[in-house]
């Protein structure tokens, strides 16, 4: 082997720098200027940032020796490693991070535009963040989901209920849902039909019943309180007489769809609603301004039928009073054309019945003389050639064949 083989570190590594020509093809010398020229080397350059090599030793022995094991810094590279100075541009970086009073730990800075800013808030699972939702939220949810999707209430009126029953536990839960559901269907008039519906399935299926008073009976105290203010009502500004006209709509619809279970026989409609309802329609022509007038027109319109029915089964002419206090605002008021057409329409819906149709006759009484549609309930035959041909059809000695 070579006796100038070194092994030290970087050892056969070398700096091709040009030498002259004359040097290093000089015959005379046999080689050896050569020789010493390509053995030169440059030791290696220490890191700038290495710690003394004895203070490293010491600590690493003494973590060996107390059990505490410390993963140790990176080797040190050989005491001849190059030495040359580190660029400019290093050196200007490292002063300007040591004069720096930069600091990780330093608050966030925030604009003075924006001191009054805070952090969003987050929901955390782990933690539950957010609270529950109280009642009113929970069944402005679901009256809202009633109010944009009415044909949904079938389906959904049971889950409802359920989840009503699992959380109105008390008397004070109770009546605020009594009033939530009547502030809902007294504000939103296309609600008042399905509130009313609502109400009388809460009524049968809501099994909270403190003493004072049930779903049903809470209900009809909350309507009372608003019925007692009717005389005021009907002479206050607009925006209270909306109020009440959407009061007395929603009432209406209650006496409709509010059953009550008897004893015996099937459930009747509240004979209160039916009292309340007289009263509140001769409030309303007491004052004969359009905007009582049409809610009046209006009621009568839903409830006429029923209402009518209900006061001829017990004898009493209510129904008649009221058509003839129409017939005096029509003589007597100063309404507007568009509601007087209205009251007329009215008187023309109530003579005919309410527009309810009767049933026909029997077939064996109908005469030409009595039934108006004798030949149209006829069966209608067809000829080889597509002919209608009825038994109305005169001199046709056909049928003495059929």
């Amino acid at each position: 082997m070579d006796e100038t083989f070194d092994r030290a570190p970087g050892a056969g590594r070398t700096r091709n720098f040009l030498a002259d020509p004359g040097l290093a093809d000089n015959p005379e010398d046999g080689g050896e200027t050569k020789a010493v020229l390509f053995n030169q080397r440059e030791p290696l350059r220490q890191p700038k940032t290495s710690p003394p090599f004895a203070e490293n030793n010491i600590s690493a022995a003494d973590s060996v020796a107390g059990g505490d094991f410390k993963r140790q810094s990176k080797p040190q590279h050989s005491a001849n490693a190059n030495s040359a100075p580190a660029p400019r541009g290093f050196n200007e970086v490292d002063s300007v991070v040591k004069s720096s009073k930069l600091s990780a730990s330093a608050p966030e800075f925030v604009p003075s535009a924006m001191s009054s800013y805070e952090d969003p808030l987050f929901y955390d699972d782990s933690e539950g963040y957010y609270d529950e939702p109280t009642l009113a939220e929970t069944v402005a949810d679901f009256l809202g989901h009633l109010s944009s999707s009415p044909g949904s209430f079938e389906l959904d009126v049971e889950h409802i209920t359920g989840m009503l029953n699992s959380w109105v536990t008390t008397e004070e839960l109770l009546n605020e849902l009594v009033e939530l559901i009547y502030t809902q269907s007294t504000a939103i008039p296309n609600f008042a039909y399905t509130g009313a519906r609502l109400c009388n399935y809460l009524s049968h299926h809501l099994h909270v019943s403190p003493p004072s008073g049930n779903f049903r009976q809470l209900l009809l105290k909350r309507c009372r309180t608003q019925f007692e203010q009717r005389d005021a009502a009907v002479g206050g500004d607009p925006e209270t007489q909306k109020k009440f006209h959407s009061f007395v709509l929603f009432l209406g619809e209650l006496y409709l769809n509010l059953e009550v279970k008897s004893a015996k026989g099937p459930p009747n409609r509240a004979a209160i609603l039916l009292i309340a309802l007289k009263d509140l329609m001769n409030s309303l022509f007491s004052k004969p301004v359009d905007a009582n007038l049409i809610c009046a027109v209006k009621l009568l319109k839903l409830t006429g039928s029923i209402l009518d029915d209900a006061w001829k089964e017990s004898g009493k002419p209510h129904m008649e009073e009221l058509i003839r206090r129409i017939e005096t605002i029509l003589l007597d008021a100063t309404c507007s054309r568009d509601v007087r057409q209205m009251l007329l329409k009215l008187v023309e819906l109530r003579s005919s019945d309410w527009g309810r149709v009767r049933s026909a006759s029997a077939a064996s009484n109908a005469t030409p003389d009595n039934d108006p549609n004798y030949f149209m309930n006829e069966p209608t035959f067809y000829t080889e050639d597509g002919t209608p041909f009825t038994a109305a059809d005169p001199g046709d000695d056909r049928w003495g064949d059929v």
